[in-house]
């Protein structure tokens, strides 16, 4: 298959589009972010990267922590306009009528609609140019009840988690493989 090169960009896709809660001084926050993922698995960090002159970072920088939201796909209305909207100037929980819900071990809300909301507690910010990174250690992953079995499995695919790709929004489709599956002998029959 031909290519054609560009120059160097943030063409990463698909990615989360993550809706970030935080707090500090009694203003909570919201506020959508693409840049973020995995850094290690032991001990589990994180990151997400924001630009210094959003509203939340000021948040985050002071308080330390935050909480990553994977929101479903039927919020994705919510999910931009936390994106576009500062929180300077509106309060984005009830523009978008979501819902605090307390975290286990932070003091920031997470968003009871999403179904997966990870707490995060900042241990290093890293200034990369345009973003800064905030480091953080994951502290607790939530996961709403009715998507997890009576065997305590975790059905990740009936979140129908949202995914951004090059300025879009899609929602996640049928599942087509697992971790492994291409090397995992069959059984017999």
């Amino acid at each position: 298959m031909a290519k054609v090169a560009w120059k160097g960009g943030t063409l990463l896709a698909p990615v989360p589009p993550a809706l970030i809660s935080c707090s500090h001084g009694g203003k909570d926050n919201l506020i959508t972010v693409a840049w973020t993922g995995i850094l290690n698995s032991n001990p589990p960090k994180t990151y997400i990267s924001l630009r210094p002159e959003r509203f939340s970072y000021e948040l985050i920088k002071e308080s330390g922590e935050f909480v990553i939201n994977l929101p479903s796909a039927h919020l994705v209305r919510s999910i931009d306009f936390c994106g576009v909207k500062s929180g300077r100037t509106v309060d984005k929980f009830s523009a978008c009528r979501l819902t605090r819900e307390p975290a286990s071990q932070l003091s920031c809300p997470m968003v009871a609609e999403s179904p997966v909301s990870i707490e995060c507690r900042v241990t290093e910010i890293i200034p990369l140019g345009s973003h800064d990174m905030f480091m953080a250690d994951i502290v607790a992953v939530n996961i709403g009840e009715q998507y997890i079995d009576e065997t305590g499995k975790f059905h990740i695919e009936k979140c129908a988690l949202a995914a951004y790709a090059h300025g879009q929004y899609f929602a996640l489709g049928k599942k087509i493989g697992s971790f492994g599956y291409s090397v995992k002998k069959k059984k017999k029959g």
